[in-house]
């Protein structure tokens, strides 16, 4: 078979090549003075020469003339000036690189730390936002500032480096350079005070650039050059199909746990991956019978399980009964063939007595390797918190002290009818009672009070420690250790008890924001919930940002709390990136808000954020995953609402589509039988060769007005119905009589009428009715000529007026067919109309139209049944306040 590129590995490589983002190439030293950024200055120039635009974004020149001289001829970007303590210190200017969009931008010290309330606290960061640019980018970086090797380079040196980078950063480059020079050339150099000033280079040549040191730096700085160099030949292999001897693919797995040795574990797996070319994983197991409480160790595992992370690791907090039997469980489903643990750091009578997890783990490996690693010399066990502290408060060792004198009191009166040994129990109900109610170091202190006590008020001869019978060394003995064990199984009973009421409160709070975000209809009912709930399990102030017209807005928030400029910013910043921004993150940290993007599968939808109110702590890790576990049940929910909400404006789209289709065949009905009837009439009146009487002549004619009038009305009140959607009537509201009304519409409808009776009822002394007479006239026509539209020829229209102390009353009743009881409010919608008889035509606009005017002058209209057979159409007016 010929050979074909591995899939894999060609999708994995598209990838890495995003055309949108910047490349960005690393000079990489192994110290100060070997010629980085003289490199990367004399590459600029070469890039310049062959049209490529370069800036200088940050260059330190550290006064050495040769560097300087190649800075002349490139533009250098404004820096940003940050005060600190009154002192300004000079920095990056991100926005400034990016407004100014070069090709290529210097950044020289790649590791450096950011002065505070900078977007980021690292530079390497402030480098990722001008790659998302599309910016390329060249910087400089001392191999002593990876990550992965800080603890092997202060084995080494002895000192401790804390400006760090990520490996992943490395290894995401897409070109190093390693900027070479022999160890004895630089010492040259740095006497000859070409690195630093004469005093600084003679600290540096005592403390840090001796050449034992500088060899060892070198040698990482190559090594780290040549896995990068193997790695890219590998994958170019691989992606062609060219055979080559492949190595089965190792897994890593490193322990980790709270002591300070988890760091140099996550360290060393990092760089044995590398040599290996090995996926690797970190893993925290938290015990079910033994539930870590401890603040400070779940802080130290949080931050370590962070760093393996950044470092490149699949991490994973893992629950079981046993170390040993989680971290295998995991190790075999994931086909893990290295194991890295730690050297135990406890004394080896404790780890006999309690049992070696590193031994186990050992015994029950199997065919997975496991790797043991020592503890660096710098780091004292005395930094893991000791589980037997002192309980707080401290008062509560005084209750111990309290219950245990009460508990001889009682022995005491009643000593002398029990035996000794039957005392004994009364110790030890003591005993759990300080552990239940006081905690395990006043349990602990109550057990050996308790024996105390006991040898010396109850155990003759009294009043002393000495003991008369040799048998009760063995009371005593039993005594102590029964008490012992008692009070740490009900110490523990009551950790673990305290830890299955966190994790259920946890459950709680998920399951009934789950429930209530179920039976949300809309996305402020859905913000609300959301909102309500996170404030309540976390005490703090809540808001919802998400964009609107392209621009991310404050959606909702709790009552008491406003987001300012700076905190919009942060939210800004998170949406836009797709990251985690504000307190307790890499970017923007000086922020008080703390803002987490909701994102689903569909992408990002806005950024939920949380304000701690005045005097708390930043989140716990537990709490950041609980809401960041809030965040995902927020974004799902917000996106149904926005679908549910597409959902209901595409059906009433559909809907608007299907009435405006009826409504246009409709019209083109009503506007085409009246232009039938006036072309027909013209064109006869217009054929000089038909022989027309005079009366034939008169009747064409009126039959052609009447359809203009008919077609008049028509366009009026579809105008009129687009005005009063668009609330474009101006009302000309005078004193107006209803007589004058009525009058007014029958002469309009004088020929619709025919000889149709009209009776008008009207009572004397009717006042005046502040209206405007021209639209209410329209209504009044609109009305009238329904009812003359739906009844019989020879049957009756009476028109009543009557009138109350505050409204006056005008009701058209016809004797047609009437309305069906369930269209009695229908009939006042737009384009709808009762099922009629197909000699009646109409759009259905009239009495919609006759239901805004009346509304609009501040009246009210109705339809009903009228007794016998018929409709009646109620218009009701109000009086005005003033004769």
């Amino acid at each position: 078979m010929n050979p074909r590129p591995d899939p894999d590995e060609l999708l994995k490589q598209l990838k890495t090549e995003e055309p949108s983002r910047g490349k960005l190439k690393i000079f990489l030293g192994y110290a100060a003075g070997v010629g980085k950024t003289y490199a990367m200055l004399e590459a600029a120039h070469q890039r310049q020469q062959q049209g490529v635009d370069v800036v200088i974004g940050y260059i330190e020149t550290h006064g050495r003339v040769d560097t300087e001289s190649l800075v002349k001829g490139l533009e250098i970007l404004p820096l940003r000036q940050v005060e600190y303590h009154d002192i300004k210190l000079p920095e990056l200017n991100t926005d400034a690189v990016i407004k100014r969009k070069p090709e290529l931008v210097l950044v020289d010290e790649f590791a450096h730390t950011n002065a505070p309330n900078s977007r980021h606290p690292k530079r390497y960061l402030d480098v990722d936002d001008i790659l998302d640019a599309g910016i390329d980018v060249y910087t400089t970086l001392n191999i002593q500032h990876l990550e992965s090797m800080n603890d092997v380079v202060a084995q080494v040196t002895g000192i401790i480096v804390r400006e760090t980078v990520p490996d992943k950063v490395l290894d995401k480059a897409s070109e190093i350079e390693v900027i070479d020079l022999p160890p004895d050339e630089l010492l040259i150099r740095l006497k000859e005070g070409k690195v630093y000033v004469p005093e600084q280079a003679k600290r540096a040549i005592e403390k840090f650039f001796r050449k034992g040191n500088l060899s060892a730096l070198r040698e990482m700085s190559l090594r780290r050059a040549a896995e990068r160099i193997d790695s890219q030949m590998r994958n170019y292999m691989r992606t062609r199909a060219i055979q080559g001897p492949w190595a089965v693919a190792e897994r890593l797995l490193v322990c980790v746990s709270p002591s300070p040795l988890s760091e140099k574990l996550v360290r060393t797996t990092r760089r044995l991956s590398d040599e290996l070319k090995a996926e690797w994983f970190a893993v925290h197991v938290n015990l079910t019978s033994k539930p870590e409480l401890n603040e400070a160790n779940i802080e130290r595992v949080a931050k370590t399980m962070q760093l393996a992370e950044e470092l490149g690791a699949r991490t994973r907090i893992l629950t079981g009964r046993s170390i040993p039997e989680a971290v295998l469980a995991y190790a075999k489903k994931h086909n893990v063939t290295k194991i890295v643990v730690g050297k135990p750091i406890r004394p080896r009578w404790m780890e006999m007595l309690s049992g070696s997890i590193v031994d186990q783990l050992i015994y029950t490996s199997g065919d997975i390797d496991v790797y043991v690693i020592n503890e660096a010399p710098e780091i004292k066990p005395s930094k893991v918190p000791e589980e037997l502290h002192l309980h707080q408060p401290y008062w509560r060792y005084f209750l111990a002290i309290g219950l245990v004198a009460l508990t001889t009191i009682l022995g005491r009166l009643i000593h002398t009818s029990l035996e000794p040994v039957n005392l004994v129990m009364l110790y030890l109900v003591s005993t759990v009672v300080a552990a239940v109610y006081l905690g395990r170091g006043p349990a602990l202190t109550t057990s050996f009070l308790g024996v105390l006590a006991f040898d010396f008020f109850l155990v003759p001869p009294y009043l002393t420690f000495a003991v008369s019978d040799t048998q009760y060394f063995i009371t005593f003995v039993g005594l102590f250790l029964v008490s012992i064990v008692v009070s740490t199984l009900t110490a523990r009973t009551q950790e673990q008890a305290e830890a299955a009421i966190q994790r259920e409160a946890h459950t709680s709070a998920l399951y009934t924001l789950g429930r209530d975000l179920t039976s949300a209809t809309d996305l402020r009912q859905v913000a609300e919930i959301v909102i309500s709930h996170i404030s309540e399990v976390f005490g703090r102030d809540v808001a919802i940002f998400l964009p609107e017209n392209g621009t991310l807005r404050l959606y909702a928030s709790t009552a008491e709390y406003t987001p300012d400029d700076n905190e919009m910013a942060v939210a800004t910043w998170s949406f836009e990136h797709d990251q985690t921004a504000g307190a307790g993150t890499d970017t923007l940290p000086a922020a008080s808000l703390r803002c987490q993007p909701l994102k689903t599968a569909r992408g990002q939808i806005g950024v939920l954020g949380i304000h701690p109110k005045e005097g708390e702590k930043s989140l716990s890790p537990d709490q950041r995953q609980t809401f960041y576990t809030f965040a995902n049940q927020a974004a799902l929910a917000v996106e149904r609402a926005r679908l549910a909400e597409q959902a209901r404006q595409a059906e009433l789209l559909q809907a608007t589509e299907k009435l405006q289709t009826a409504l246009l065949n409709s019209i083109s009905h009503d506007l085409r039988t009246p232009l039938v009837s006036i072309t027909g009439a013209l064109s006869s009146l217009r054929e000089e060769s038909l022989n027309i009487n005079q009366e034939d002549r008169s009747s064409l004619l009126e039959t052609a007005y009447g359809e203009a009038e008919r077609l008049n009305r028509l366009v009026g009140n579809l105008l009129n119905m687009t005005r009063l959607e668009a609330n474009a009537i101006h009302l000309r509201m005078e004193p107006s009589d209803i007589q004058d009304a009525i009058g007014a519409a029958l002469d309009q409808l004088e020929e619709r009428l025919g000889k149709k009776p009209i009776v008008v009822t009207i009572p004397e002394g009717l006042p005046l009715v502040s209206l405007d007479f021209a639209l209410f006239g329209q209504v009044l026509v609109n009305v009238i000529d329904n009812a003359i539209k739906y009844s019989p020829k020879d049957t009756q229209i009476d028109i009543d007026v009557t009138q109350t102390e505050k409204e006056i009353c005008i009701l058209v009743s016809d004797r047609g067919i009437g309305i069906p009881k369930e269209d009695l409010e229908r009939v006042f919608d737009k384009f709808y109309r009762v099922s009629r008889p197909e000699s009646v035509t109409g759009t259905g606009l009239g009495l919609a139209i006759c239901k805004g005017i009346i509304e609009t002058i501040g009246g009210r209209i109705s339809a009903s049944n009228r007794e016998g057979g018929g409709t009646v159409i109620t218009i009701t007016l109000p009086k005005a306040k003033k004769p």
